[in-house]
């Protein structure tokens, strides 16, 4: 049954037309999605706002029908999510997010792309086993390393820390918890010696999702953090780690084959 409306997006395949889209641009935050609509498609359409899961079919400046889609906020919100939108056809997903970076090369205001996650999240072994990579898909990940190369964006591509939570597990004290677990404390330290680059909530999941189910991944999240200097997120520099990210994404799936 095509005329089905999925219970969490709110939407369903014959609400995307004649030529559907196959590629979809994933935030966590509504208002991230609806500015990508509004900025960079045309002909944009809302699918729906149920569950505050904004979704918006437009258009690219070359034509082509692409999604704006939100995820909430975690592993779980997206799983449900990503769920979905294979179900209605979609076929690529990249995901457009914020991170904290643990390398102090990496500054804010720059975009880190995952290549791979180390997976920290009780979602994705609901998907696969532990042991199961977390890796994007290459094709799509060299369409956002050529992307921000083109758009002169600063970007960094490499291993994502994928956990489920903001606080406790990006080793963060200065909350209302500042008791961490001993298996926390100095993990953050451990991971700059792995050559991680950072924290953000949800690509590894979303990754061994894509493993799964048989579709390709991506990430680009922009730097709001410098966790080698301070757990703070630097709110001067968000809206420009911001719209780096989102650039990056809009030209990389313009241009993807």
């Amino acid at each position: 049954m095509t005329d089905k409306r999925f219970y969490h997006i709110g939407f369903g395949q014959d609400d995307l037309g004649s030529s559907p889209p196959k590629i979809a641009l994933l935030s966590g935050d509504p208002e991230r999605s609806r500015l990508i609509a509004q900025t960079h498609l045309q002909d944009v359409r809302l699918l729906s706002e149920n569950r505050g899961l904004n979704s918006y079919m437009g258009y690219l400046l070359n034509g082509r029908p692409i999604l704006s889609a939100t995820s909430g906020m975690g592993a779980p919100s997206l799983s449900i999510v990503v769920n979905e939108l294979v179900q209605v056809g979609i076929q690529q997903i990249i995901r457009i997010g914020t991170c904290g970076s643990i390398q102090p090369y990496v500054p804010v205001g720059s975009i880190v792309i995952s290549n791979a996650a180390l997976c920290r999240q009780g979602a994705a072994n609901d998907i696969a086993p532990v042991e199961y990579p977390a890796a994007a898909d290459p094709f799509l990940t060299v369409a956002l390393v050529q992307a921000a190369r083109e758009l002169q964006v600063e970007h960094y591509i490499g291993i994502t820390a994928s956990v489920d939570t903001f606080y406790e597990g990006q080793e963060r004290t200065d909350s209302a918890n500042p008791n961490l677990m001993r298996s926390l404390h100095g993990i953050t330290e451990e991971y700059q010696r792995l050559n991680v680059l950072n924290y953000e909530m949800e690509c590894g999941t979303l990754f061994k999702m894509a493993g799964v189910y048989q579709f390709a991944a991506a990430a680009v999240c922009g730097v709001v953090a410098q966790r080698s200097v301070a757990e703070e997120i630097m709110l001067s520099q968000k809206d420009i780690a911001i719209k780096n990210a989102i650039a990056t994404a809009v030209h990389a799936a313009a241009n993807f084959e």
